[in-house]
């Protein structure tokens, strides 16, 4: 099954789901960036802290939401931890203190520092991801893209309806199972069913791009039905998440 998350009425009207979702855009990928130049453990765990903090308290989202969007992840940080902990080069330095010995690999102080950070790391950008994709809803994201982004009207709106008939897909699949149990076939899967899905992938997309045309997207100027403006709140939030990550990088020593 073919799922897609989105966030209920209650987070869409909740202070942070009404924030501009390019301000949130922006915020995300600042922080990101900033995680991405240290692997010390302090600053990935202040910013999920204060992100899980902020969806919560300003995003209305219940920490079961948040930790069950973050668990998928939670497996690849683990395993990527214990791999740098234990191949880490630090482990290879005579100088490094020793910690514990795996047969003939041994485990140092700044080996393991460092796998810890690096899944702190992962941790911290699934729940920042988390409570974006939690708080925002799709269709405004790509209305703030195009009208506050300046990005083009074909490509956003496109890419959209592109996320929008991932459910499809799923309907489409279960729809030629069923097909191939009524002619007395295997229900079950064969690489015919990622044709026969290609093709009805295919003819959606054909169908979307002639609607889009007859609407005219791309020709000129457009209303808008839906205004995605800047406020002070913008302001505020994107003062507080500078501040945020200033004060988390500077614990990385």
């Amino acid at each position: 099954m073919i799922l897609r998350t989105e966030p209920d009425e209650a987070q869409i009207a909740s202070p942070l789901g009404r924030l501009s979702p390019l301000t949130k855009l922006a915020i995300a990928i600042g922080w990101l960036i900033g995680l991405a130049t240290t692997t010390a453990i302090a600053p990935p765990v202040v910013l999920a802290a204060f992100a899980a903090l902020a969806g919560v308290v300003v995003g209305r989202l219940g920490p079961a939401a948040i930790a069950r969007g973050a668990l998928p992840l939670l497996a690849a940080a683990v395993a990527v931890g214990l791999f740098n902990t234990v191949f880490a080069a630090a482990n290879a330095d005579p100088a490094s203190a020793e910690i514990a010995r795996l047969g003939p690999l041994r485990l140092t102080g700044p080996g393991v520092l460092g796998g810890i950070g690096l899944t702190a790391r992962i941790v911290a950008i699934a729940v920042i991801g988390v409570v974006f994709s939690l708080t925002t809803d799709s269709t405004r994201l790509v209305d703030s893209l195009v009208q506050q982004g300046r990005a083009p009207e074909r490509f956003a709106y496109g890419a959209l309806a592109a996320y929008q008939a991932i459910p499809r897909l799923s309907l489409d699949l279960t729809t030629l199972r069923q097909a191939r149990r009524i002619r007395g076939l295997r229900g079950s899967w064969h690489p015919r069913l990622l044709v026969s899905l290609l093709v009805l992938g295919i003819r959606h997309a054909d169908r979307l791009a002639v609607a889009m045309d007859a609407r005219g997207f791309g020709s000129g100027p457009r209303s808008r039905y839906r205004i995605v403006d800047w406020s002070w709140f913008d302001v505020a939030a994107v003062v507080v998440a500078v501040l945020a990550l200033v004060g988390a990088m500077a614990l990385r020593g």
